[in-house]
């Protein structure tokens, strides 16, 4: 593995740093004054909009499709040091380039799985920023970590598909802007192979029987710029067969497949987040005073930041040895490592984070900086695409195989 930047990533890097530098830091501060302004705490910030308008005309849109016939055609090791730079403004900078999610995976899954009458009616709309989507799968009543578990029923009746079930945590369901839901369900409950018994398909919002019920907060915040995360039920919702997505039976193996790009993202954003709180972190050392000497000064304080500069360089390479992978191997080939990076990321961010949090004192817990809002983040990271254990679980079985 090189470990240099090819021309193309360098480039990109280059272009995407200016853009954060000229339009998304002060942008911050920005939006959260327009959104207190607004009649809905769902709407979109003006400011926000002309991210979006100035990151098409520089040509920093759509980054993480690898498709090039619908996104920049990107590999897994060029886009990674670009997601990590939009972790460094996670409410703005992702957004802003069309590289959010649950859009990012659902475009995927449309142009991996989709029909072309499927593309037409909402990639292309979803590519262009014209509207937005959520993905439909945790449930309130099982375990949702085993995806086996859930029950959504979707039936065939005729022609229709009917959908009943009661979802929660589902991103993006607040946005006035989402337009299409991907809905993971059973189609055949009593399958044989537990694998083979769900399916998934495209449900519009506006069908009748589907309910956004409430916004669900994450230690208390709302994850406006993101679309929040709903409650939505399904009441016997009817779509046509032909809002399939793929075949029935597949939708666990399309999930699998979503999430293998999702987790490098969530990944090197994490680490752009770890970098924003270590510059925050030495930043408040350098500038305040305490016991007769700066905190910079103070061995704890020199323990936490050298600490902190060593795990991130080791997350880091191996995040990029796992997008390598990915883009030599395959994602099946490189499945103990997207594990594995799924497992140290977070947890190592989240110490990061609520260090500089304590260097912060009550400075760190308030609206004032964004750390509290980091570690909210990268917390619920370790829940998100399958929580660390199990993860641990899989992991730890596929190592011991070597020795049965």
């Amino acid at each position: 593995m090189d470990f240099a930047f090819d021309a193309r990533t360098e480039e990109l890097r280059a272009r995407l740093l200016a853009f954060m530098d000229e339009h998304v830091y002060p942008a911050e501060a920005v939006a959260h004054e327009q959104r207190a302004r607004l009649a809905s705490p769902w709407e979109t910030p003006a400011v926000v909009e002309g991210l979006k308008a100035e990151a098409r005309r520089q040509g920093l849109w759509n980054l993480f499709l690898p498709d090039a016939g619908y996104g920049a055609g990107l590999t897994n090791l060029q886009y990674a040091p670009l997601a990590e730079i939009t972790g460094r403004s996670p409410q703005l900078a992702p957004t802003a380039l069309n590289c959010a999610a649950p859009d990012t995976g659902n475009m995927e899954v449309l142009a991996q799985f989709g029909d072309e009458r499927q593309k037409k009616q909402w990639l292309e709309p979803l590519l262009a920023g014209e509207i937005r989507s959520a993905f439909a799968m945790t449930e309130p009543e099982v375990a949702s970590s085993d995806a086996t578990n859930i029950t959504t029923r979707i039936e065939r009746d005729g022609d229709d598909y009917v959908i009943t079930g009661r979802k929660w945590y589902i991103s993006g369901a607040m946005n006035p802007d989402c337009r299409i839901f991907i809905v993971m369900g059973k189609t055949d409950p009593d399958g044989a192979d537990i694998r083979r018994q769900q399916s998934m398909v495209l449900v519009p919002r506006d069908t009748p029987g589907v309910e956004v019920r409430r916004a669900m907060q994450v230690f208390g915040y709302e994850d406006h710029y993101h679309g929040g995360h709903a409650e939505v039920v399904f009441d016997h919702a009817r779509v046509p067969v032909s809002n399939l997505v793929g075949e029935e039976g597949g939708g666990f193996a399309i999930a699998q497949a979503r999430l293998g790009p999702g987790r490098i993202h969530h990944c090197m954003r994490l680490i752009g987040m770890a970098e924003r709180a270590i510059e925050l972190m030495c930043r408040r050392a350098v500038s305040r005073t305490a016991f007769g000497k700066a905190l910079g000064q103070q061995g704890v304080v020199q323990n936490w930041i050298a600490d902190a500069r060593v795990a991130v360089e080791q997350l880091r390479l191996l995040v990029l040895k796992t997008a390598w992978m990915m883009d030599t191997v395959g994602n099946k080939g490189a499945h103990t490592e997207i594990q594995a990076i799924k497992i140290a990321t977070p947890r190592t961010v989240v110490d990061i984070v609520d260090r500089a949090i304590q260097l912060h004192g009550a400075g760190g817990v308030s609206q004032d900086f964004p750390l509290a809002e980091l570690y909210a983040g990268a917390r619920t990271l370790m829940l998100a695409d399958g929580p660390d254990e199990v993860h641990q679980r899989s992991l730890a079985r596929r190592e011991l195989k070597k020795y049965l």
